[in-house]
């Protein structure tokens, strides 16, 4: 009789158990229902970590759910399993707010401890779509840059991008050049690792909404479409300046870019055309998501406009075809490893 008694309390027993291990399984999945489609797509964001936490959040409650549904650990994900990301990223949020202030290098690092040395990062959960190298024209701008940073690595994370930084600083004080230099970079990113998108940006715009992708696209992409300096409105039509992005093969095609844009202005303009004689047309973002915020300062020192620049523009059918990354000329003086950014120190000689 009492071993009867016990066989029956085992068996209830065992039944409560069950019961309430699929109350827990239904619970933690409705939660992560609910967090999932409980928020506005577009929510504005004083910081920028905001929305990864997000990110982490669900990734947390996914884990969890696995765990009770197998009685133990989900087990780590191999790189051999992972699947591609989704064209478009779960983690992006819409708009967010642009304020430059209170932000110092040290605390970047600190709200970033998953980047690798040099500033790459790759998704750890799915295989980025592309590999982009961003490239940053550089020399004496150390405050605008720990801005760019502070708000592009959240953002280049939230779009799952498997990215690099690299900053092209001029050596010396000659007259700047800030195409030469992103051909710098995309010589040296390429002996790094075998990029397939690169975006070369100033380090003075802050994109305003991260549905804005830093990637490549079918045909060259501008990225700063509406920046607050022109009433976040294009200045002209043919406008390819601050930021845009060049797959490799779309690169290589028009020759780089021009090395003979010695100071300010001009540069842009001679791409646009060096686009248009090769048959590529341009692609935008709209005019809301393609919203960038500038940082304002003055003209930097020598690096006054540049004469030439119209002269120059107005022969660059004759001139793509030998002055560009096939005559690129330069020397490396000293790369660091930062753990925010990879920096190359270079002498492109001067005018």
């Amino acid at each position: 009789m009492t071993h009867n008694l016990s066989n029956n309390f085992t068996v209830v027993s065992k039944g409560w158990t069950a019961v309430l291990l699929l109350c827990a399984v239904n619970f933690t999945i409705t939660l992560f229902y609910i967090i999932l489609h409980s928020e506005e797509r577009v929510t504005f964001l004083p910081n920028p970590k905001m929305s990864r936490a997000r990110g982490d959040a669900l990734g947390v409650i996914f884990n969890i759910t696995l765990a009770t549904v197998n009685g133990t650990e989900s087990p780590e994900i191999r790189n051999d399993e992972l699947q591609t990301c989704l064209e478009t990223s779960p983690l992006l949020m819409g708009p967010f707010q642009v304020q430059f202030s209170n932000v110092t290098l040290e605390m970047v690092r600190q709200e970033n401890p998953e980047l690798q040395e040099g500033g790459r990062w790759k998704p750890s959960d799915c295989i980025g779509l592309q590999k982009v190298a961003i490239i940053i024209p550089f020399r004496h701008r150390e405050e605008h840059l720990k801005y760019w940073l502070f708000y592009l690595h959240p953002l280049l994370q939230r779009q799952q991008l498997d990215y690099g930084v690299y900053v092209i600083e001029q050596d010396g004080e000659t007259k700047f050049n800030r195409a030469k230099l992103l051909n710098v970079g995309f010589a040296e990113a390429l002996k790094e690792y075998d990029y397939d998108c690169f975006v070369f940006s100033d380090v003075d715009i802050i994109p305003m909404d991260d549905r804005n992708i830093y990637k490549c696209f079918s045909q060259p992409r501008h990225i700063a479409v509406a920046m607050d300096k022109f009433g976040f409105r294009l200045p002209y039509n043919q406008f390819f300046g601050g930021v845009s992005a060049l797959s490799k093969e779309q690169y290589l095609k028009i020759n780089g870019l021009p090395n003979n844009y010695w100071g300010w202005g001009g540069e842009d303009d001679d791409i646009f055309m060096r686009l248009r004689i090769k048959g590529l047309s341009l692609s935008r973002p709209n005019g809301v998501t393609g919203r960038c915020k500038m940082i304002r300062h003055g003209r930097d020192k020598h690096n006054e406009p540049n004469p030439k620049r119209f002269y120059n523009i107005k022969h660059t059918r004759q001139t793509m075809e030998f002055d560009g990354f096939n005559s690129l000329k330069y020397q490396v003086i000293k790369i660091v490893k930062d753990q925010l950014f990879t920096k190359i120190i270079v002498d492109i000689g001067s005018q």
